[in-house]
Order: structure tokens, then sequence, then C-alpha cells
């Protein structure tokens, strides 16, 4: 199954976009479309900070939901985040800009790393790459924990 670069799942994390190399960047920097993305990644991951796996599913980008279905998408988050606990605290580490990323189709993506600490897991790195859709709203298409 593919899922921008692949579909992987693992008892320690899920990845539905691991981008460690991003393609495509624009320099310089856009600070409203960063800030945009960080934004929709940030309220996307509350949800997932809650549990709340089916409701992320359907707020993440098309890309994900036509690269797999919300019953995978709920067991691989599930196996990524009961592992390490609650989250306590995260905080952002980089966002890159990219229109292209291994595996996915070209587009507007914002590769978002946060440093995160969660109850069972003292230093984790999450990976989150919200994708600009058609009509401008920008969704989550990737999250990778690690």
């Amino acid at each position: 199954m593919k899922l921008l670069a692949a579909l992987l799942f693992s008892t320690a994390s899920l990845s539905l976009a691991p981008f460690a190399h991003a393609q495509g960047v624009q320099p310089p920097q856009d600070p409203q479309v960063l800030a945009a993305a960080q934004q929709a990644a940030e309220q996307w991951l509350a949800v997932v900070d809650e549990g709340r796996y089916t409701a992320s599913w359907e707020q993440g980008a098309q890309v994900l939901k036509n690269a797999v279905s919300v019953a995978q998408w709920e067991k691989g988050m599930r196996d990524a985040r009961m592992p390490v606990g609650t989250v306590q605290g995260r905080t952002l580490m980089s966002s890159v800009y990219a229109t292209t990323l291994p595996g996915a189709p070209r587009g507007h993506y914002v590769v978002l790393q946060y440093a995160s600490r969660f109850t069972d897991r003292a230093n984790a790195i999450e990976t989150v790459t919200p994708t600009r859709e058609e009509d401008g709203t920008w969704r989550v298409a990737g999250y990778f924990i690690r």
C-alpha cells in the first residue's frame, strides 16, 4: 500500500509520510505560508492527542485518505501513539516548504518537525506534513513519530 513514500507500520511508529529529506525546497521561506501550515498541523495534532483518530483521518488531506482506509489509519495511530503515552509537550524544531517529496505528487507541502515529550517517551520527534489542497486549505498528508 502506498501513501506518499510508503505506509509503514511498526510497534514503535507509524509512518505515513517519511519525509526525511524534503526536495524542491523554495527558499526563502514565506512566513505566512509556514504559519498557516503550522496552524493546520497543530489543530490536527490536538485531535490526535485526544485519541480521536477517525476524526484525524477525516480532517486529513485527500492524498492521505486515498492511500489508507480509516480502519488502517486508526490501527496504525493506536499502534504508534499508545506505546508513547500522553503528550506532555512539543516544540517546533523546523519547518521546510517543499513542492516535491519522495513518493508524493507535486504540490505545496510544509514538513514540520517537533521535539515532543510523552509520558512514556521523554524524547520523540514528530514529523507532520500538511499540504495545501486545491481549495487553498492546509490539511495533514502525513505523520511520523520516532
